[in-house]
């Protein structure tokens, strides 16, 4: 069984690349075994409703954070998944506060699973939300795999090439990083980078 997680700040476009990634998978590769697993702080998942509503098998851990208060229902529900249904992938969209990486230890160090980290970022909001969320957004970003730089639509070139730098300047030397826009859709070979396909 193998896990993603899909960090970011609120509103960096999880979801959006949740309702292209999970398509992908079960059309294209032919994986039809995926749980997802959405995280919310509040006790009410509105990304989960909009998945399930999509007609993907969801389940929802509410009214606290995967990588501190939730933890160990994280884990026992992972293991609970494993049991039950034994699926190829499990793609957990972690809430926007969350750090991705403590989930990953979480996961590695209670049931041995090696989960890969894909990271959203804003590039609209990204300055603006920086020096806000300097003890967040930068963990967010520390081990991940691969880095969506979001929105690329909405800023022009310069603006896009500051915000890359600052990203590739919190990211592990080998994460790789894509400039994109969810709204014009993405390239396959990304779907594949963040699944790690290619390695």
């Amino acid at each position: 069984m193998k896990f993603l997680i899909i960090g970011g700040f609120l509103g960096s476009g999880k979801t959006s690349l949740l309702l292209e990634l999970i398509p992908y998978m079960r059309e294209q590769l032919g994986i039809e075994k995926t749980v997802v697993l959405e995280n919310e702080i509040g006790r009410v998942g509105i990304d989960d409703r909009v998945l399930s509503g999509a007609g993907y098998s969801v389940r929802g851990l509410f009214a606290g954070c995967v990588c501190c208060t939730m933890a160990g229902e994280l884990t026992l529900t992972v293991k609970a998944i494993k049991e039950d249904i034994d699926p190829e992938w499990i793609v957990m969209e972690a809430t926007g506060m969350a750090f991705p990486q403590n989930v990953k230890e979480n996961l590695r160090e209670i049931l041995g699973i090696d989960a890969r980290i894909c990271c959203l970022a804003d590039a609209k909001r990204w300055p603006r939300l920086l020096k806000p969320m300097e003890h967040l957004l930068p963990l967010q970003l520390a081990e991940a795999d691969t880095v969506l730089i979001n929105k690329t639509d909405l800023v022009d070139e310069a603006a896009l090439a500051a915000v890359f730098e600052s990203v590739k300047s919190f990211c592990p030397p080998d994460a790789e990083i894509f400039p994109v826009s969810m709204n014009s859709g993405l390239n396959t070979c990304i779907f594949d980078r963040i699944l790690g396909r290619d390695e």
